[in-house]
């Protein structure tokens, strides 16, 4: 088998890569994310980029095309153009994008098929005419399997949770069947008949989904209209709200509904009177539009009334009747402190209720609050012809909504959300009906007395019931009582604000029939919405399978997210879904809704309550990865890296090998005993700040995608002294290739993993002095003091004064220092204090001596003025010119420099490890932003002239 070196085992413009997943985070109508929610689900920009990468060969495999490094580098860098275009979120759908990258796929695919056209099994690893398959065997939300259907090729997804599976039908099985196909519903068949439509990809599909969406809403309305009432303002509600005066008469739509939780007062006089449980009364915060709940206590009984403007105590009404976080809440009527240990009691019981707080309604211009009336609290109560799905909430979906009697996943829905839910599904079997129905009569032939399995009018109705049901998912989402208000934005919270489901006290209730956010209609819209926007090309396929016993893998190329050691409990989670779906879809798909719950005794987590202990769940998790990993090395295609994302968690732990990650190092070392050797880590930068884990919390920081390529079987074993030596001998020209990418100098660490670790895995293993295996853990900590060793050495190509004030700058930052200190390093390096003075770049007086920070420096430095400028002064006279005037008078002064600019952006790669290593993150921070800017100061550099510096006169020197 012969293979080349594939573009992402060398480099990558990851900058770009990360600032386009970034942004597309932010992207919501059309982004198939929207289809349904799926956790910690992979930017399409970052799977596009790493699948094509994956794929196309490096220019240094082709010397007989790319003779010189030069004209490699070259050819590099267009390919980085072709991925920068390619990861646009414009793009997604542009045809002459995604053409040309095909072209190269296809290009690198046939030199691989030439050069093997010997090998055993040519026709079918190896036919040039027919690109490889591809295979995640994680697939979760999907975004993987659908990029490389994107990029031309069919797509395979399997995953042991059923509903990832169902999304990933949904995304690449679904669509490319019914391909360019109008739709069905009588609207567009009229208008067919007056005009020639033509419809692309799945847009026929999303237009019947947003029809018969629509068509179930009225249906529902008819059903359970009367439960969603318009509330009147009459003339004594505008007597104590004058605020309401232009309402008087009117009849106001109902957004939501704010409940508040009760129990009996723990107090004896007041046992009898269930009182709330409120975490704030402030139910509008936004400046100038203030609202809150009163509650106004007369007798034995109170009522929650409605006052707008700033309460006299914010505090107060922001607490609620909180007493705490770990206190519990305090009675309303007496003052009483009721401790969580009652309030749980009080749950467990089956003894807690819920009081209506407020009404919020659709104003001209906004949100319009009302007092709660009896008809409104009433409607909420004594319902029946629900179904309630009674599965057992488990793990991260307990977490403490459990202590309270909700236990199963119908105590999480009050009996009006419940009897929605139920009516909305009863109508998607209805309107199944209707679907098949229409699509018969529009020429699609009936499945069931033809030929056409899988693409005729049946399938096409369960395909659209199929879509239907993901915005039942979606509300119930929003239809559940664990939903909370947004005092700030006046909207609705969804159920999954993080990655769990904990207890609400005060919780808001949408209504199904408005036009506001968590409505029937609004997620409708998002599932056509994003439908529309699926490639719907070549072919899908989308299976259950366990990933330590699938073999789908085999000849395929290869790139999954799999689960993240303990971070999310997928099953746990999805379980919230998979009812609702169940109920829906257990017809169209008998065998993935064949069990009540989604498996979870096999899912790859290292969860603790699954088992006796911490180690036995980090033992059964590196087993089962183990064995996981080892089939996709054994079964991959040949001719392809396989890649592996892997969220990257903050440090764990401190020990004598560094900060370490259990996780990390957990996962690594599954890769590496399945036989993979490493040649590649990417840290792309995926994650939000706002992500569903909070700020603060131990979170994901970043996703590590590996680079692994079946190791070599006659790898032999190294010792340690072996190892390191290759370390040495390679990691500093992969070094360069990095930095040659512009990889940002946050990123540089753990980019090095990937040659680093490349060096570790190619041995069998790796014998210490004692003759014991040499740990993923000290395998690592050497790579970084190797690293650090060839940063160090770049050093070698500055100047005498910059390697001076790099170490000076180690010791002292920016602060001062003592001058004879200074005047003693200055020898050793072959300088003179006056000189750095004179540079520009130092002070000096009374016996101390100081670095000048980049805003100190002199605003009128011209570099074509200065003969033998210095490294030190370019990057700091660059970093102030930038931070003071962006990028465009940057790429002015970078112009200016000429070639000594590159030397500049090396120094402040080694700066950045210094400020990182004596945690100065402002000064970090500058330089890691000046190499982020670069290609971008760069491209502006190159459209201005050139400028001739004087150069620095020497011995040969004429004048």
């Amino acid at each position: 088998m012969k293979y080349k070196k594939k573009l992402i085992e060398v480099a990558l413009p990851l900058e770009s890569i990360n600032t386009a997943s970034i942004r597309e985070k932010s992207i919501r109508h059309g982004h198939p994310s929207t289809l349904h929610l799926w956790w910690a689900r992979r930017p399409l920009a970052s799977a596009r980029a790493v699948i094509f990468a994956q794929m196309v060969d490096d220019p240094s495999e082709h010397p007989d095309i790319f003779k010189t490094e030069k004209a490699q580098d070259k050819e590099r860098q267009r390919l980085f153009r072709i991925i920068e275009n390619l990861i646009k979120w414009e793009s997604t759908n542009d045809e002459h994008v995604l053409g040309q990258a095909r072209d190269e796929i296809l290009q690198s695919w046939r030199y691989t098929c030439a050069e093997n056209a010997d090998h055993p099994e040519a026709l079918t690893l190896f036919n040039r005419n027919t690109l490889p398959e591809f295979h995640d065997p994680f697939c979760g939300g999907g975004a993987l399997p659908l990029e490389a259907q994107r990029l031309g090729l069919n797509s395979y997804a399997s995953d042991l949770n059923p509903v990832a599976v169902v999304i990933n039908k949904a995304m690449i099985e679904i669509p490319p069947k019914f391909y360019g196909m109008p739709p069905v519903n009588i609207i567009a068949q009229n208008q067919k008949q007056k005009m020639d439509v033509t419809w692309h990809g799945a847009q026929g599909m999303a237009d019947d989904v947003r029809y018969y969406g629509q068509l179930i809403k009225d249906e529902a309305e008819k059903k359970i209209g009367y439960l969603y009432p318009k509330i009147s303002v009459t003339d004594s509600i505008v007597k104590d709200r004058p605020d309401l005066g232009k309402y008087l008469g009117r009849e106001l739509t109902v957004i939501s509904w704010l409940w508040a939780r009760t129990v009996k007062s723990p107090d004896p006089a007041y046992s009898g009177i269930e009182v709330p449980l409120v975490s704030n009364f402030m139910i509008s915060s936004s400046s100038g539009k203030e609202v809150f709940v009163d509650p106004v206590i007369t007798g034995n009984d109170y009522k929650f009334t409605i006052k707008t403007g700033k309460p006299a105590d914010s505090v107060e009404a922001s607490k609620g009747t909180s007493a705490g976080k770990r206190s519990g809440f305090i009675c309303l009527m007496s003052g009483t402190p009721i401790p969580y240990d009652y309030i749980r009691k009080e749950g467990a019981a089956g003894r807690m209720g819920q009081r209506l707080m407020a009404v919020v309604a659709e104003g001209d211009r906004g949100r319009v609050y009302l007092e709660p009336t009896p008809e409104m609290e009433c409607l909420n109560h004594e319902l029946s012809n629900y179904w309630s799905p009674d599965t057992p909430l488990h793990g991260k979906c307990r977490v403490n909504v459990s202590n309270y009697g909700f236990n199963e996943y119908g105590d999480l829905f009050t009996p009006r959300q419940l009897l929605a839910l139920t009516t909305f599904s009863d109508l998607i079997k209805d309107v199944t009906i209707r679907v098949k129905s229409d699509a018969i009569a529009s020429g699609i032939p009936d499945d069931e007395k033809s030929n056409l399995a899988g693409v005729g009018a049946t399938a096409y109705a369960n395909a659209i019931s199929t879509y239907l049901s993901f915005a039942v998912d979606k509300c119930s989402d929003y239809w559940s009582s664990i939903c909370s208000w947004n005092g700030v934005g006046q909207k609705m919270r969804n159920t999954f604000g993080r990655q769990a489901i904990p207890m609400v006290w005060d919780f808001a209730e949408a209504n199904p029939m408005c036009s506001s956010s968590g409505n029937w209609m609004a997620m409708v819209d998002w599932t056509w919405k994003a439908l529309e926007t699926l490639p719907a090309i070549g072919k899908g396929y989308a299976n259950q399978a366990d990933a330590q016993t699938q073999t789908i893998s085999a000849g395929k190329l290869i790139s999954t997210d799999p689960p993240y050691y303990d971070n999310i409990g997928y099953a746990d989670l999805s379980d919230f879904f998979y009812v609702w779906l169940r109920h829906n879809l257990k017809s169209i798909y008998p065998e993935l809704f064949s069990t009540l719950a989604v498996p979870k005794a096999e899912e790859l987590v290292a969860t603790p309550y699954r088992h006796a202990s911490k180690q036995d769940a980090e033992e059964f998790f590196l087993d089962g990865m183990t064995e996981a990993m080892h089939r996709l090395a054994e079964q991959a295609h040949p001719a392809f890296p396989v890649t592996i994302y892997y969220a990257f968690k903050q440090a764990e732990s401190n020990s004598v090998d560094g900060t370490t990650n259990t996780g990390w190092d957990t996962f690594l070392e599954a890769v590496i005993k399945a036989g993979f050797s490493i040649s590649g880590t990417w840290p792309m930068r995926t994650e939000m700040g706002a992500r569903m884990i909070g700020s603060g919390a131990n979170a994901l920081a970043s996703s590590i995608v590996l680079v692994c390529r079946k190791r070599a079987a006659d790898s032999k074993i190294a010792t340690r002294r072996e190892f390191v030596a290759a370390l040495k001998d390679e990691l500093p020209s992969a070094l360069l290739h990095l930095q040659a990418g512009n990889i940002a100098p946050v990123d540089l660490a753990q980019a090095a993993i990937g040659p680093g670790m490349g060096v570790y895995t190619r041995f069998s293993s790796v014998m210490d002095a004692e003759g014991q295996p040499l740990s993923v853990r000290a395998a690592l900590a050497l790579i970084n003091q190797t690293l650090d060793e060839a940063l160090a050495e770049q050093e070698g190509d500055f100047d005498v004064e910059s390697r001076w004030a790099l170490t000076w700058f180690e010791q002292n930052g920016f602060s001062d220092g003592e001058y004879g200190v200074a005047e003693q390093l200055s020898k050793s390096k072959n300088t003179a204090i006056q000189t750095l003075v004179h540079a520009g770049f130092l002070a000096s007086k009374g016996g101390k001596v100081r670095l000048l920070r980049p805003i100190e420096l002199a605003e009128n430095w011209d570099p074509t003025s200065i003969a033998g400028i210095t490294v030190w002064e370019s990057v700091h006279h660059l970093i102030r010119v930038l931070e003071e005037s962006g990028e465009a008078e940057a790429a002015q002064l970078v112009s200016k420099l000429g070639p000594a600019a590159e030397t500049a952006r090396e120094l402040c790669y080694r700066l950045y490890t210094l400020c990182e290593r004596k945690k100065r993150a402002s000064e970090a921070m500058s330089y890691n932003a000046l190499v982020q800017s670069w290609p971008e100061i760069s491209r502006l550099a190159m459209d201005k002239p050139a400028v001739q510096r004087p150069l620095q006169d020497d011995f040969f020197s004429q004048e």
